[in-house]
């Protein structure tokens, strides 16, 4: 009979701060504290939202801009052609 061992659920708890100098004053506390499993800083920023497959049709994006394969519409109404013509 096979056995099954039983992973504990852990919970995540995200705290924002607005001033960078306290960071490592709680992340010393913090550790204090028993049942905290770890403490882990990161920096938001725009690359902390944006999934590989973002990250990859954007490198994409620009490589054609780069290249001049692109369309651009410089007004409202220079869009609308274009879309008319679709």
């Amino acid at each position: 009979m096979a056995t099954t061992t039983q992973i504990p659920q852990t919970t995540q708890m995200i705290i924002t701060l607005e001033d960078n100098a306290m960071v490592a004053e709680i992340k010393k506390a913090l550790k204090l504290i028993r049942g905290i499993a770890s403490v882990r800083v990161t920096r938001n920023g725009a690359d902390n939202c944006i999934s590989p497959a973002l990250r990859r049709s954007m490198k994409k994006a620009r490589e054609e801009f780069a290249k001049g394969e692109t369309i651009s519409c410089h007004t409202p109404e220079e869009m609308q052609k274009y879309f008319d013509s679709l």
